[in-house]
């Protein structure tokens, strides 16, 4: 990955991503993950969930004898002009600050990520700053974005070139061999620039998708809502092509997310989200490219309203529920390890055969 260098926008355009094209896993070995996990001495889908999920992760990787390690998580910092309008409680400082101890391994996601064996991978792809940070990748597109209440948040050029940097990494992940990858993000106001995405692409009010991010009280949450509404009445958004609606009120982690679903699905790598950021980006990938959603995983529904009604419109259920709402890819990194606590039953559990008794047969639900 070091050896990155070509500015990336030269490498995609909005045609070229336009014309891209995803093509479904494969059924028949999903369908062999799921017989393979009823052969197992236990309850007919006793796992819930968990058995659906890794057959999925089994269809994509294109065998049923799959393992899901090592594993990454990317995690792409970067600033939104958006602050300015005081959607946030803290400043923009605070994204380079949180930025560096990730570098270090020392923020929320280092810490888990390092207890699950996880490589984490922090990416600079539009701090506010001047200079690197160790630790992080450099593939800034630009210091931040613009205020999106005044001007779009980027320019088509800025934006094809975050999200080629997405595809980028995941294919780069793909050729180290990590067999499971997931996302995440740190970057002040990316609230409310997920849910401007999120208004825009579903076409819902504004009300219903965009909550109190860090924390904010009622007078702050009622001017983030407004500022939101203005800027969609102001760019016609909800008219608008998936590509416009990024461009204009979007964020260069949201964009570089987004890639990483693309690539993901075009490189045959599962792609595990994290809150409800990474499921704005998630849903911008499928409208670039329908079929995307069907690499992906959930891991967790945050306590941001948008969640909900960004995983119905993928067509995703996770298996966490407990209103989190850190980011970094902290709730990817959960269910690393609960998918890591799984797998053993898949690969080694005792079958029916081996205890002599017949397996439980599937009927026709009435």
């Amino acid at each position: 990955m070091d050896g990155w260098k070509k500015p990336v926008f030269e490498k995609y355009t909005r045609k070229e991503l336009g014309a891209l094209r995803v093509h479904p896993p494969d059924r028949a070995v999903y369908e062999a993950v799921l017989r393979q996990w009823d052969r197992i001495a236990k309850p007919l889908d006793g796992l819930g969930r968990f058995e659906k999920m890794t057959a999925r992760i089994g269809a994509i990787s294109g065998s049923y004898r799959f393992d899901i390690s090592p594993k990454a998580v990317i995690i792409f910092c970067a600033d939104n002009g958006i602050v300015e309008e005081g959607v946030s409680q803290s400043s923009q400082k605070v994204t380079a600050a949180v930025a560096g101890r990730m570098g270090r391994g020392e923020s929320a996601v280092g810490k888990m990520a390092s207890q699950n064996g996880v490589t984490t991978l922090p990416v600079d792809i539009g701090i506010n700053g001047q200079g690197g940070i160790e630790g992080l990748l450099d593939r800034k597109i630009r210091r931040g974005t613009r205020n999106f209440l005044r001007e779009p948040a980027m320019t088509e050029e800025e934006t094809v070139g975050a999200v080629s940097v997405g595809i980028d990494l995941a294919y780069d992940c793909k050729a180290a061999g990590y067999k499971l990858l997931a996302v995440g993000e740190m970057g002040i106001g990316n609230t409310t620039t997920a849910s401007a995405v999120t208004a825009a692409l579903l076409g819902c009010p504004v009300e219903e998708v965009t909550g109190r991010g860090a924390g904010l009280d009622d007078e702050s949450l009622l001017r983030k809502r407004r500022i939101i509404r203005d800027a969609l009445e102001k760019y016609r958004l909800t008219e608008a092509e998936p590509l416009d609606v990024l461009c204009t009120v979007g964020g260069l982690d949201i964009a570089g997310m987004a890639g990483v679903c693309l690539g993901g699905a075009l490189c045959g790598l599962p792609v595990v989200l994290d809150g409800v950021i990474s499921l704005s980006a998630a849903l911008l990938a499928e409208r670039i490219a329908p079929g995307t959603s069907e690499y992906l995983l959930p891991s967790h529904r945050g306590k941001e309203p948008a969640a909900g009604r960004l995983l119905d419109a993928l067509g995703l259920e996770p298996v966490i529920y407990g209103e989190m709402a850190l980011g970094e890819g902290t709730g990817a990194v959960m269910l690393f390890a609960l998918l890591d606590t799984v797998m053993p039953v898949y690969r080694e559990g005792l079958d029916f055969a081996d205890l002599q008794i017949a397996p439980y047969e599937r009927y026709e639900k009435c």
